[in-house]
């Protein structure tokens, strides 16, 4: 492969229907050597072009039984972390914007965690004995690779329960980051009293607790959230509801518990999804998701007579996500047609290994 790239700033200034065009000719010559995957969240003019389409785990699996050479991503940094784990060797990951991150992964990092692990150990004396670490799959490969290393796991918006109950079988504490929202509303749905979920808030010593709140809690939650679906209220669903008596809520389970409870279904992208199109016609719903999804929902379902809105009266979507426009993805495919490759994200073998152990864990589990 050639080592120089075309220059962004020559994309930069495209306007959107440029770009778009150019999008289509690089895919064209790109043909079966690159397999474009579009997550959920991903916005309209990005996601037209995806060839799979999903939440990060599944578009992860279903790239890693592609042929393609080129995994394009579409979605944020952990995303394309995770399909290079879990893709084939001759496979390359890209992500057109490095900038396309995550707050709420990014609030739980390797050295926190770490340290967070050494003030367990000061408490409880051997925390790999009596704590299974459990990160949410919206986290850094550096953290599932601790996960695999102390006997711990992964898990997704879906397999939560399931995960927490393989976790509770193996030691009777667990430690959950980085999401706190979907620790709680888990360990809540499985019976276990507010008064054992904890937060443990990384930037205070021995993250606030002590050491008796530490010795009788169940789960320790890490103090993170997503940023999008921290903006949903319980006030939301009551005044909507009083406006629509008929209406039903469904909500992601990233939002707060008070949300959670106040919803009549509850769960992740892919559930909302399937919940709503296989739903009656002519229902009215409330979705506490990010916005792009909402939208490309509510358009899908229209014609069913189905009313579909956004939880929020905020405009509330994923902005990281939202880097990845047009005029990147045209970039990232010229210069991957020129024979350029761009953004190849690439995990540390050994992180990578010790990552894979805990994804496999979680596949084995659910």
């Amino acid at each position: 492969m050639q080592t120089a790239t075309i220059s962004f700033d020559r994309f930069n200034a495209l306007r959107d229907d440029e770009a778009q065009e150019r999008i289509r000719a690089a895919r064209a010559r790109l043909g079966e050597r690159a397999v474009l995957l579009c997550h959920h969240y991903q916005r309209a003019d990005v996601y037209q072009h995806a060839d799979l389409t999903g939440d990060s785990l599944k578009l992860s699996r279903l790239a890693s039984q592609t042929d393609a050479e080129f995994i394009v991503f579409c979605g944020v940094h952990f995303m394309a972390e995770v399909a290079d784990i879990m893709s084939q060797p001759h496979q390359r990951a890209i992500l057109p914007d490095l900038a396309a991150g995550c707050s709420m992964a990014d609030m739980a990092n390797l050295a926190k965690v770490e340290r967070c692990w050494r003030e367990l150990r000061d408490v409880l004396g051997t925390p790999d004995a009596l704590i299974t670490p459990v990160t949410y799959i919206n986290s850094a490969a550096d953290l599932k690779a601790f996960c695999g290393e102390h006997g711990g796991i992964v898990c997704t918006s879906t397999n939560a329960p399931v995960i927490l109950d393989w976790a509770f079988a193996q030691r009777e504490k667990v430690l959950f980051f980085p999401d706190q929202h979907l620790g709680r509303w888990t360990g809540y749905k499985k019976g276990i009293p507010l008064e054992q979920m904890v937060v443990w808030d990384p930037d205070l010593e021995y993250g606030g607790l002590t050491p008796e709140q530490i010795r009788n809690a169940k789960i320790l939650l890490w103090k993170g959230h997503c940023s999008v679906h921290q903006m949903f209220q319980e006030s939301h669903i009551r005044r909507w509801r009083m406006q629509h008596p008929e209406g039903l809520v469904i909500s992601h389970p990233e939002s707060s518990l008070e949300v959670c409870v106040n919803s009549d279904y509850v769960g992740s992208t892919e559930y909302i999804i399937n919940v709503i199109k296989n739903a009656a016609p002519n229902t009215r719903w409330l979705v506490g998701t990010e916005l792009n999804l909402v939208n490309r929902l509510a358009e899908e379902v229209k014609p069913e007579g189905k009313i579909v809105q956004f939880m929020a009266p905020t405009v509330c979507m994923c902005s990281t996500m939202q880097r990845i426009d047009p005029q990147h993805l045209a970039w990232t495919l010229e210069n991957l047609a020129d024979g350029k490759i761009v953004n190849h994200i690439q995990v540390p073998p050994h992180e990578a290994e010790l990552a894979r152990v805990a994804l496999d864990r979680m596949l084995a589990v659910s």
